[in-house]
């Protein structure tokens, strides 16, 4: 079982940045892949970036070249650096955990086993 508590979200102006932080108990940590989705109002929920055990990282096309995921195995965290921030970023971003032994990084929610309860960013216009 892994815990997965987000925290760094805000209200910023477009252009702006902020770093999400994902910390994660228990032992394992470091054997897992790692997501950050989020999901704004009346949409569902979308793939950010996602980080493998070994490091590599897949992102999704919108935020390439703005956003960067990396990880602390000894400090069980996950972050999520955002720059050029825009409006249409503001939704609830989640941090997920994949315990699976994927040949691939995943960006389907259900192939991830554990979920953050969220923290929101806004970005102003």
């Amino acid at each position: 079982q892994v815990q997965l508590v987000e925290s760094g979200g805000g209200l910023v102006q477009a252009g702006d940045s902020l770093r999400l932080s994902c910390a994660a108990s228990g032992r394992t940590f470091s054997s897992y892949d790692m997501g950050w989705f989020r999901q704004a109002p009346g949409k569902e929920r979308e793939f950010v970036a996602a980080i493998r055990r070994s490091t590599s990282t897949y992102y999704a096309d919108s935020v390439k070249g703005r956003f960067t995921i990396s990880r602390d195995n000894a400090k069980n965290t996950v972050y999520l650096q955002m720059n050029s921030l825009k409006p249409e970023d503001t939704a609830v971003y989640y941090c997920a955990a994949d315990r699976g032994s994927r040949w691939y990084l995943s960006s389907t929610p259900h192939e991830y086993d554990y979920w953050g309860q969220g923290t929101q960013v806004t970005v102003s216009s």
